[in-house]
């Protein structure tokens, strides 16, 4: 189903159909695409646009479709699927989803609702880390080890000191993932494809009703903004370099050379033709793609470095970085 037609004749190539879907990737936007719709409906019932009976209508379909939501389907993105879903349930009534709204508002809206999530899921994973260190720290008051600068022995420190280090530049990233979260926590709905709509809409209250603290300032630039996906990739690849130093100091420290840590089995892996070995692999991971965390970022910098205003088809590449960082 294609949601654009208008001056067009002729059929798309197959080839141009193919390139151009996007389906795959941002149907983990599907939860968050079909609240949107639902609040998009809510405000327009309230404000006259949709009848009482045609919204309870859209509503009860858009419900059981959240409740199981399978995108599936040649569909060019997840819009397009939600809409040719809702219309195998109700017909021609879901068109009207699009009254005062474009994919250019959604897409950026339901992007920045997973990302709110997301920095969510990654506060808490970052908490259970802290956490760890923590217990490690109490468990050890009186053991010490030598400090290092340059990768020489230095001075004598506490093991709880050393891993408390670990613990407040943790607690950095949390404080910059909340600061992503505040970026994200601002909803495009209502900017339309880039000059708002002519329809008696309400954006506050769209935004109100998807738990956004606010509404956008400007329409051009709600659906150009990408800055708060930069800044989460910035927030995560920071994280990582804090990862990766961690994890190299688990390989170094579990070395027979340095002897101050042993793996325990379940966290360890050995070699096909070494019997003798206990090799560190899941830390020797973390230290390697905290990299691609870094070439995320630097990927969709690249893609934004000179987009004129406002939406371009180059921004359906903006989530895939994000969505595997």
């Amino acid at each position: 189903m294609k949601l654009w037609g208008g001056r067009f004749a002729g059929g798309t190539h197959p080839v141009m159909e193919k390139f151009g879907r996007s389906l795959a990737s941002d149907s983990r936007l599907v939860t968050y695409d079909l609240r949107a719709c639902l609040a998009h409906v809510t405000m327009l019932t309230e404000v006259g646009v949709i009848s009482a009976a045609d919204s309870a209508t859209l509503k009860a379909a858009l419900e059981a479709m959240l409740a199981d939501p399978q995108p599936d389907g040649d569909h060019e993105d997840i819009h397009s699927w939600v809409e040719a879903e809702l219309a195998a349930r109700v017909g021609p009534l879901a068109s009207s989803i699009r009254v005062g709204r474009s994919r250019n508002d959604l897409v950026v809206t339901d992007f920045r609702l997973w990302t709110k999530d997301q920095v969510r899921r990654s506060q808490a994973m970052v908490r259970l880390l802290q956490s760890a260190l923590l217990e490690q720290a109490r468990a050890h008051p009186d053991t010490y080890l030598p400090g290092y600068t340059h990768l020489q022995r230095a001075q004598p420190v506490l093991l709880a000191h050393h891993l408390l280090a670990h613990f407040w530049s943790l607690e950095r990233d949390h404080g910059r993932l909340e600061r992503v979260y505040d970026e994200a926590d601002c909803c495009a709905l209502g900017a339309g494809a880039l000059a708002g709509s002519s329809w008696p809409i309400r954006p506050e209250r769209t935004a109100e009703l998807l738990g956004f603290s606010r509404h956008f300032d400007n329409s051009l630039d709600a659906v150009s903004d990408r800055d708060f996906a930069v800044e989460y990739l910035a927030a995560a690849a920071l994280c990582g370099v804090h990862l990766s130093r961690l994890a190299e100091e688990l390989v170094l420290w579990t070395t027979p050379e340095f002897g101050f840590a042993t793996l325990d089995d379940a966290w360890a892996t050995g070699s096909s033709l070494m019997p003798q070995k206990k090799n560190p692999d899941p830390a020797e991971l973390v230290r390697g793609r905290s990299g691609r965390l870094i070439g995320h970022l630097m990927s969709l910098l690249a893609t934004l470095k000179a987009l004129p205003l406002a939406y371009n088809r180059d921004l359906q590449e903006d989530k895939p970085p994000v969505f595997e960082a």
